[in-house]
Order: structure tokens, then sequence, then C-alpha cells
């Protein structure tokens, strides 16, 4: 399949080294990602659409989000380059609710650690719904992937 990302790099030069949670959370989307994921460039009007299967640089740069995109071969196909500010608040609101998370699992019964899990994933798939606009016109993704893709923005932010 062609339509997806073959390869992610976080370009993370700078950046505080990530707490174990956080390092653990970049390594399971990373993982997820590449196992499964949908990530299209759509046609324009004059020219060919390069072909995939993609590689991705995501980094932040003079505050901004930059996604370097590659054919898999290394062939630069070109960048995108996102203000962070749509994220800003999703982002303070998703690492709120996972560090009540990681505490409640340490000493909550699971039904309040049920109850913290579905504010979290309600506000990742916020924040995956902001990636998928953000790209609206650059690149098609699925639910599944801008998820993934928005938790290391998330990696990236809490260093950023």
């Amino acid at each position: 399949m062609t339509n997806r990302i073959c390869h992610i790099e976080i370009d993370d030069a700078g950046l505080p080294a990530p707490t174990p949670e956080i390092e653990q959370e970049r390594k399971v989307a990373i993982f997820d990602l590449l196992e499964d994921n949908s990530f299209t460039l759509p046609t324009r009007e004059d020219r060919d659409v390069p072909a995939g299967p993609y590689r991705i640089l995501l980094a932040i740069r003079e505050r901004r989000l930059v996604f370097e995109i590659a054919q898999e071969d290394e062939t630069s196909v070109g960048a995108f380059h996102l203000s962070l500010g749509p994220f800003r608040q999703v982002v303070k609101d998703y690492f709120q609710v996972c560090e009540n998370y990681f505490d409640a699992v340490k000493k909550l019964p699971p039904s309040k650690i049920e109850a913290i899990d579905m504010a979290r994933r309600g506000i990742h798939n916020e924040g995956a719904r902001v990636l998928q606009e953000r790209l609206e016109g650059k690149a098609d993704i699925d639910l599944d992937t801008a998820r993934r893709l928005f938790t290391l923005i998330c990696v990236l932010h809490f260093g950023g």
C-alpha cells in the first residue's frame, strides 16, 4: 500500500529529556502508527502527487509545527508548516488529564481510572480532529493516524 507512512522521526534536538511516561507514549504511538496508518497527499491542479509510502520528520521550528515529507527512498516531497496556536489548549488539557491518569493508576480503583481514561480519550480525539482540520488540503489522514500523530505532537510540545 502506498498511501501510508513507512517511517517517522521526531526532531527533538534541543528539547529536555522526556519523562518515562512521555517516552513510553512516544514509543507506543510510533509503533502503532507504523503498524497501521493512512496518509495521502491530495491531487494538485498542475502537478503529479509524489507516490508513497512516505517518510515523515516532525519538528517544532520557529514556533511552528513542521512536517517534512519524503518518499520511501528519501527523495524530498515538501514540508507543511502549521501554527501551534490551534494545538496549545488541547495539548495542555491532554497533558493535565494524562498526569491525572498516571497518578490514578497508582492509587485509585478501576472505576475511577476508567472515568479518567474516557476523558483522556475524548481530549485525544479532539486533538486528532484539530490535526485533521489543520492538514486539510495538505494531507488526508484517518482518525487513528491523526490520534497517533497528535500523541507525537504532544511529545514535541512537552519540550517545545
